[in-house]
């Protein structure tokens, strides 16, 4: 197809106004005047003819340059390639009306290789909402994907082209949210600032509400409290991004996922400590929790228990103390599900929060879905708490809200979780017990299982986890008094040359070798095939009341 390059200039007749043109006498200049390019096109499908044409060069090395860039894009369909040669065509129409750059050549083979739309503008924004519209799965999990994109990923990177997004561009975006972070946590800190010097200005006198007016003002112009983006949240946003990328490959928009090539710090999950009295000492001063994850000791649990003992919701708190549920799923059990005689529950069903909105799903995991066993003093709570709850249907009467569960409301509709958790931190706090969270009553319940010597395969069952990994790493704490008893059992392993202890500062070697049996060698072999070991007592020891009770 034909291509040429041409200069001319703008110049105009000063008697006519008309265009020179070629005529220009100054076209003699070569620095005169600015170069054109044109390339004839495929036809359009009527027969009509169509071009590419640009000018504004201002060598005509430049123009040439991208005359052969143009021919070079229509080389990339063969002669016999009709609807290739329509697409690059097309493609070279738009970047023409729009005065766009010439598309990259290879970057344009790899598309026309794959079947894309040349001439797509699809920008990240367009295809995250069309990608979001048509997810399928639990709707936990479509709000979790909804809160990505509205909060972080549209309002950073949705004005940028699908087909353009770049690793860098990841790479930018996150650094940018690592920087709100400081912006983030110096606005917390001011505002928790503001509120401790407000509380400061003492109530009476008219200097003193002036004061506390022009306080109150400042604290309303500043920023709300914000959470922090940690790393665990950014590796959300990134498996969001990259589940929409792949989404894009696969419907041929894309040939490349960057979110899968975005370097990230790895965000760990907390690892669930045990309330000791030094822990509880540095929380009463400084309000601060040593982990986000904490667990409550068996003496701290209970004492919640004993306290809570009248409330509604008792049994509740008892089963996820002793048996570990998750809070969806203590409030979505069913006395269809409930066998009291046998001792066992079957859990099949959990109640998710989706904004404020209650709704019934499947376990949160396939390993959710699972047979507990349960212990006498769980069976009778719950054993009362049937009872308590046929006394409510009697009073309620019609008015009953039939639901099936095992723990509802006083007219028997559903608990709203939200409201449970609430009620969970009342009880603790009338009390004075260290700040746990009403999940880690779970965390507390592996750790009861692991020091009464269930293994960690019998803990992930009951907790219902899809890998072991997680049971050890995060709901297994040991108890102080668990780790003592480990630490002396393991010194008792270790032969010593004295029953009591290493010899005092004032006792010589004489008198060290003094309670050294005659039969007994220093090394520890005994010197005669029938004498007793010098160190029998040390290494067997008598079994306890309990372990022989057992």
């Amino acid at each position: 197809m034909k291509g040429s390059t041409h200069r001319r200039c703008y110049c105009r007749d000063p008697q006519t106004g008309k265009p020179l043109g070629k005529s220009c006498p100054k076209l003699s200049s070569r620095k005169h005047g600015s170069y054109s390019i044109r390339q004839e096109l495929p036809p359009h499908e009527d027969g009509s003819r169509r071009s590419f044409s640009r000018a504004g060069y201002e060598s005509l090395k430049a123009a040439q340059a991208d005359l052969d860039h143009v021919r070079a894009l229509l080389g990339l369909a063969d002669a016999d390639d009709a609807e290739g040669l329509a697409q690059i065509a097309k493609l070279l129409e738009t970047v023409a009306d729009e005065k766009a750059p010439l598309p990259d050549v290879d970057a344009t083979r790899r598309r026309l290789s794959h079947g894309l739309d040349l001439t797509s503008r699809l920008t990240v924004g367009e295809w995250l909402d069309t990608w979001l519209s048509g997810k399928k799965g639990r709707q936990s999990a479509i709000s979790r994907d909804e809160s990505n994109i509205r909060v972080h990923l549209k309002p950073r990177i949705g004005h940028l082209r699908l087909d353009r997004l770049r690793v860098t561009h990841l790479s930018e975006m996150f650094e940018a949210i690592a920087e709100a972070n400081v912006e983030i946590a110096e606005g917390n800190t001011a505002r928790r600032k503001a509120f401790e010097d407000l509380a400061q200005i003492p109530w009476k006198g008219r200097e003193h509400r002036a004061r506390r007016k022009a306080m109150k003002a400042a604290i309303a112009e500043m920023e709300p409290y914000r959470r922090i983006v940690g790393p665990a949240t950014r590796q959300r946003v990134r498996s969001t991004l990259r589940a929409s990328l792949n989404a894009a490959i696969a419907q041929q928009l894309i040939t490349f996922n960057p979110a899968a090539h975005v370097e990230l710090e790895a965000g760990k999950r907390p690892k669930a400590l045990v309330w000791t009295e030094e822990r509880i000492l540095h929380w009463k001063r400084t309000g601060e929790k040593p982990s986000p994850v904490m667990v409550w000791t068996p003496e701290h649990t209970g004492l919640f228990l004993d306290h809570a003992a009248e409330d509604r919701l008792y049994s509740l708190f008892h089963l996820i103390a002793f048996r570990g549920l998750r809070r969806g799923e203590a409030c979505g059990q069913k006395w269809t599900d409930t066998h009291l005689d046998a001792g066992l529950i079957t859990v099949a069903k959990q109640l998710v929060v989706d904004g404020w909105e209650v709704y019934e799903d499947d376990p949160k995991t396939d390993a959710g879905a699972r047979t507990i066993a349960l212990d006498s003093g769980t069976v009778q709570a719950l054993r009362r708490h049937r009872l308590q709850q046929d006394k409510e249907r009697k009073e309620w009467g019609p008015a009953w809200v039939e639901t099936g569960r095992v723990f509802t409301r006083e007219n028997g509709e559903l608990l709203h979780p939200a409201n449970v958790t609430r009620r969970f931190i009342e009880l603790y706090e009338e009390i004075g017990l260290p700040p746990i969270r009403l999940h880690d009553l779970r965390h507390g319940a592996a750790t009861l299982a692991h020091a009464a010597g269930a293994d960690l395969k019998d803990i992930q069952e009951m907790l219902g986890h899809s890998s072991i990994t997680i049971t050890a790493d995060t709901y297994t704490s040991l108890l102080p008094e668990a780790d003592l008893a480990i630490a002396e059992a393991a010194a008792r392993l270790v032969p010593r040359a004295r029953a009591k202890g290493t010899p005092s500062a004032e006792s010589g070697p004489d008198e060290a070798d003094e309670s050294m049996p005659d039969h007994a060698d220093p090394s520890g072999e005994n010197s005669g095939s029938g004498a007793p070991s010098a160190h029998a007592s040390l290494t067997q020891t008598a079994p306890d009341e309990e372990s022989e009770a057992e």
